[in-house]
């Protein structure tokens, strides 16, 4: 009985001093942690496709994936850029390297080492460079 009250009795009192000190908290914004806040739009994705600065980049994408699953068991990218679908619904196919294997045989469909497509393909957005590039491309 002594054992449950003093357990009571130390949480009760770790939450009235997590309640006063969640009053005071400001967080780095500025403002209460409970006042929406409008977040300014730093960058946007491009409607006209960017071109690549090198042989063999991979394509950018065009379109937002921030809903997009890609995980062991779908790829929601496939549903339109598969060679199945690519034709009704006017996206690019994949290239045919994505359907071999390590060993270059031809598969019917997208091999496992090319199954996770932000491995290699990025959104493309015109966002702020964050360091300086003085990266050229090759002509």
């Amino acid at each position: 009985m002594k054992k449950i009250f003093f357990t009571s009795a130390i949480t009760a009192s770790a939450l009235f001093a997590s309640i006063a000190v969640a009053q005071n908290v400001e967080t780095l914004r500025g403002v209460g942690v409970d006042e929406p806040i409008a977040v300014e739009d730093v960058f946007h994705q491009d409607e006209s496709r960017f071109t690549r600065n090198y042989r063999q980049q991979p394509p950018l994408i065009p379109h937002s994936v921030d809903q997009y699953q890609i995980d062991l068991k779908a790829n929601r990218c496939l549903s339109c850029h598969d060679w199945t679908n690519a034709g009704e619904r006017k996206a690019p196919t994949l290239s045919m390297t994505h359907y071999q294997d390590r060993e270059g045989n031809q598969l019917d469909t997208v091999a496992g080492t090319r199954w996770f497509c932000n491995q290699c393909h990025v959104p493309q957005a015109d966002a702020p460079e964050l360091v300086e590039n003085i990266f050229e491309p090759s002509n």
